[in-house]
This record gives C-alpha cells, structure tokens and sequence, in this order.
C-alpha cells in the first residue's frame, strides 16, 4: 500500500512544479537589462519581467533604461576576452 501512494504522491508532484524556462541571457552580450513589468510573483510567474541582453556598454544600457524600471547588470554567461591562465610548468625530476 505504501509503494502505491509514493508513485502517486511522485507523478501528482511532477505535475504540480513549474515550468522550467528558457535561459533568459544572450551569451554574445556583455551587458544586460532586467525589466520590471510588475505583477505577482516574479520571474516567469505571471509578472512579465524579462531580461534584454543586446547592449554593448552599461552607458548604453542605462540611457535605454533611463525612465523605465530597469536596472542594468553584467551578463553571467558573456566570455569577456580574458587570457587563459598561466599554465603550470612541472620541474623535472632526475
């Protein structure tokens, strides 16, 4: 009886969780701008906040926000042009 109502109660949670949703940051641009449209709840849940990662600079950025409930932010997932790190030279051993 046990086994029954724990594959029940795993398939009733599977139904109930939410959407997962999409990546919400372009990986080609460095700066994003995360729009505040109001509503409940937040991000995907009906309040319709959503990021626009297509600036090139926070200046940029900040003059398309200036007058909207915005804010500007560095993008996570850009490859800002950094040198690799030094590798690791292994002293020989005779």
């Amino acid at each position: 009886m046990r086994v029954p109502l724990l594959t029940l109660t795993a398939i009733a949670t599977l139904f109930v969780a939410a959407d997962a949703s999409a990546q919400t940051y372009d990986p080609r641009y460095p700066v994003c701008m995360h729009v505040y449209t109001g509503g409940g709840g937040g991000f995907g849940a009906g309040g319709g906040n959503y990021f626009d990662c297509s600036f090139t600079s926070l200046p940029q950025c900040r003059a398309s926000a200036s007058g909207l409930a915005a804010s500007c932010d560095i993008n996570p997932y850009y490859a800002f042009d950094a040198p690799p790190p030094p590798r690791k030279r292994h002293k020989k051993v005779y």
